[in-house]
């Protein structure tokens, strides 16, 4: 196992870490804000870095049954949010592979 690299974004808004300010995800790559988690107001995303994903585990959600990880940023280890890996219900199936980042364990990193 070598070192690992965190990686930065290039963007005009970016979610880092609320702790460490760890860049996390764009803004601009949010493909749905009508989620809610432990915190309150979540976003779902496509894509995050800088996370180290925890082990599976089945959770009972207001939408159904979830496989879920925990997922905590890479560099101080504060818990962020949780991806999806499996949607019992085939509704949900499009939450598959997909990271959920809770607002409030958020900030947004200053480019300047």
């Amino acid at each position: 196992m070598g070192l690992t690299y965190n990686v930065y974004l290039n963007a005009d808004k970016i979610f880092g870490c609320r702790e460490c300010k760890a860049h996390l995800a764009d803004y601009n790559d949010i493909i749905s804000r009508n989620f809610r988690g432990q915190h309150g107001k979540a976003f779902l995303f496509l894509r995050v870095v800088n996370v180290i994903e925890g082990a599976p585990e089945e959770r009972s959600m207001t939408t159904g049954r979830h496989l879920v990880r925990d997922i905590s940023c890479r560099t101080c280890l504060s818990v962020v949010g949780w991806k999806y890996d499996k949607a019992y219900e085939s509704s949900e199936k499009y939450k598959e592979g997909k990271y959920i980042l809770e607002e409030a364990l958020l900030c947004l990193v200053d480019q300047k």
